[in-house]
C-alpha cells in the first residue's frame, strides 16, 4: 500500500519542507495547558454489566495476540433480596460482596511480521454516527522495517459464534471469539531500519520512529508521508559495552519521542546522545537541543561506563495540571518542568531496571496525577511528583526524590519476572468516582489484569503500600515485548457495520494539514 503512493508522498514532503524553510529561526511556540481527554475515560452506565477489554500484545516470536478480557461480577447464589425476619437488612446486604473475575477469549493470533514486534499503537475510536459501528486503528512496528496497519472493531465480539468457531472453542483451552470486521489495511515502508516507536497523537496522524534516525509523519486518510524529521547520527566515540553497531559505525536511531497534547511540540531522544531534542511540529524544524548535565546523569544511575542516553520520554502533568515531562534512563526516571530543568527523580533507593512508565490522572478536584513505572523485578510502582510532596535531596545531591505511593505485583503475587509493558485504563461510575484496570505483560508471556480503586492511588502517610486486585491471568506462551489495550464500547442498537472510512471533521482537518 505504501509503495503505490511513494510519488505523492514525496511531493507532499517537498511541499512541507519548502513551506517550513522560511521559518528556520522560529522559536518554540508557547504550549497551552493540556486538557484531560474525556474520551479516554470510560463511563460506567451499569456497574453490573460485563466490561470487555481488547488486549493486543506483540512478541519476540513475531506473533500478534488479540485477546478479550471480560470482567464479570460473580454474586453468591444466596444473595436474593429477601428480608430477614430478625433484621431489617436484606439478605443481599448481609451477603458477601460480589467477586470480580476476568474471563479471556482469543480474537486473533497470527504471525504479523518477519521478525520481532517492537512496538504498537492504537488510535482513538472513530466518531460515533447513528446506526454505525466504531473502529480503532492499530499499527504494529517490527525489526523487519515494516509498519502494518489494521482496522479493529471498537465493540465486543458477538458471542453467537458460527459452528466452526464453536468447534474450535471446544478443542482449544480457551474460547475463541473472532470478529470478521477486524482486517489488515496494508503495510508502510517509510523507514529503512528497525521501528522503535509508534504513536497516534490523533486519529488523523501516525508518527513513527526508527533506527534510521528519522521520525515520519503519516496521514491516515490516504497513508501518505507528509514529513520526515531527521535526527543527526552521532559520531563514533569508542565501543561502549553492549554496542551492537557494525564495525566502524556507531549506535544510531531514535529511541523514543513524545508529542505534547497541544500537537505543537515534540521531544525526541536518540541512541548515543546525552541530550534531547525539541521539535516544532508547526514548522517541521528543530527548535532546541537540551544537553543532560553530567551530575544529573550520575544521580540518575548513569555512570561513566553507561551510555548516558535516554531510553523513553513521556509528557504529563503534575498537581494542578501544570505541564511536565518524564525522561527515563536505564535505572531511573527524571522529571523536568516546562523550563526544561530537572525537578526530581523517582526511584530513590529502589535499585532495579526500568522498562516502561506512564502518567495516570486521579480525576480529583486537585487534578493530581501519579507516575506509574514498570520494573525488572515484576512490579508497577506509582510515584507522586507534586512539588509539595517530593523529598529533599540527600547530602551532596541536587535532585529531589518523588514520593513512593503504592505498588502492584512483586513476589507476594507470584510475579517475579520483568514487566515489559503495561497500560492503565480509566473508568468512572455515575457518581464520578474513578477506578482503573491495569493490564501488564512481560517476558514470561503472561497477561495479567488488575483492578485499582481511587483510594489505592491516594497519597497518604504509608509509602509503597501494596494495592490492586488480580482479576485473572492469560498465558500466551510467547515472550511479550509490547502491549496496548482499550475498553470496548457496547454496540449500539440497530448499528450496522461500515467499511473503513473517516468522518467529515477528520477529512477537513487533514486537508488543512496537507495545505501546510
Amino acid at each position: 500500500m505504501a509503495e503505490k503512493r511513494k510519488r505523492g508522498a514525496a511531493q507532499d514532503s517537498d511541499a512541507t519542507a519548502k513551506s517550513s524553510s522560511a521559518a528556520k529561526k522560529a522559536k518554540t511556540p508557547p504550549a497551552p495547558k493540556p486538557k484531560p481527554s474525556s474520551s479516554q475515560i470510560f463511563k460506567l452506565v451499569n456497574e453490573d454489566a460485563p466490561l470487555t477489554i481488547q488486549i493486543i500484545a506483540g512478541s519476540y516470536d513475531r506473533i500478534l495476540h488479540g485477546v478479550t478480557a471480560t470482567i464479570i461480577k460473580h454474586y453468591p447464589k444466596d444473595s436474593k433480596k429477601k428480608k430477614n425476619k430478625k433484621s431489617n437488612k436484606t439478605a443481599a446486604e448481609t451477603a458477601p460482596e460480589a467477586q470480580l473475575k476476568a474471563e479471556f477469549a482469543d480474537t486473533f493470533l497470527f504471525n504479523a511480521h518477519n521478525s520481532a514486534i517492537r512496538c504498537l499503537a492504537i488510535s482513538p475510536p472513530s466518531a460515533p454516527a447513528p446506526k454505525q459501528t466504531q473502529k480503532v486503528l492499530l499499527a504494529t512496528g517490527s525489526t523487519d522495517e515494516r509498519i502494518n496497519i489494521y482496522n479493529i472493531s471498537a465493540h465486543p465480539p458477538s458471542t453467537r459464534a458460527a459452528d466452526d468457531q464453536k468447534l474450535l472453542s471446544s478443542l482449544a483451552p480457551r474460547p475463541i471469539l473472532e470478529n470478521d470486521k477486524n482486517r489488515e489495511l496494508g503495510t508502510l515502508l517509510h523507514h529503512t531500519s528497525n521501528i522503535t516507536k509508534l504513536d497516534f497523537p490523533n486519529r488523523s496522524k501516525l508518527l513513527s520512529a526508527s533506527e534510521d534516525s528519522t521520525v515520519a509523519v503519516t496521514r491516515t486518510r490516504d497513508w501518505a508521508l507528509l514529513h520526515s524529521f531527521k535526527c543527526p547520527i552521532p559520531k563514533v566515540q569508542g565501543r561502549p559495552s553492549g554496542d551492537t553497531a557494525a564495525l566502524g559505525g556507531a549506535p544510531s536511531g531514535v529511541n523514543d519521542f513524545a508529542v505534547h497534547p497541544s500537537n505543537k511540540i515534540m521531544i525526541s531522544v536518540s541512541k548515543g546522545e546525552k541530550c534531547m531534542r525539541l521539535w516544532n511540529l508547526e514548522t517541521g524544524k528543530k527548535s532546541r537541543v537540551l544537553n543532560f548535565e553530567r551530575k544529573m546523569l550520575i544521580e540518575a544511575g548513569e555512570t561513566k561506563h553507561s551510555t548516558g542516553e535516554a531510553r523513553r520520554i513521556v509528557w504529563g502533568s503534575s498537581k494542578g495540571g501544570d505541564d511536565e515531562f518524564a525522561v527515563g534512563f536505564d535505572r531511573d526516571v527524571v522529571i523536568f518542568g516546562m523550563d526544561c530543568r530537572p525537578r526530581c527523580k523517582v526511584m530513590g533507593d529502589i535499585r532495579t531496571k526500568i522498562h516502561q512508565f506512564k502518567y495516570v490522572e486521579l480525576g480529583n478536584k486537585e487534578e493530581e496525577t501519579v507516575l506509574a513505572v514498570s520494573t525488572e523485578d515484576g512490579r508497577v510502582l506509582f510515584f507522586d511528583t507534586a512539588e509539595e510532596n517530593i523529598k529533599e535531596p540527600a547530602e551532596g545531591k541536587d535532585l529531589k526524590t518523588a514520593k513512593f505511593v503504592a505498588q502492584i505485583g512483586g513476589k507476594e503475587t507470584g510475579l517475579t519476572g520483568r514487566v515489559k509493558d503495561f497500560t492503565v485504563l480509566a473508568m468512572e461510575d455515575e457518581q464520578g468516582k474513578r477506578s482503573w484496570v491495569v493490564v501488564t505483560a512481560g517476558s514470561d508471556g503472561v497477561l495479567r489484569v488488575w483492578k485499582l480503586e481511587a483510594e489505592d492511588l491516594a497519597s497518604g502517610k504509608e509509602e509503597g503500600k501494596k494495592v490492586g486486585k488480580l482479576l485473572g491471568t492469560y498465558g500466551t506462551q510467547n515472550r511479550i515485548t509490547c502491549l496496548e489495550a482499550f475498553i470496548m464500547i457496547p454496540k449500539p442498537d440497530g448499528a450496522e457495520e461500515s467499511e473503513y472510512e473517516f468522518d467529515s471533521e477528520e477529512d477537513d482537518h487533514d486537508s488543512d494539514d496537507s495545505d501546510e
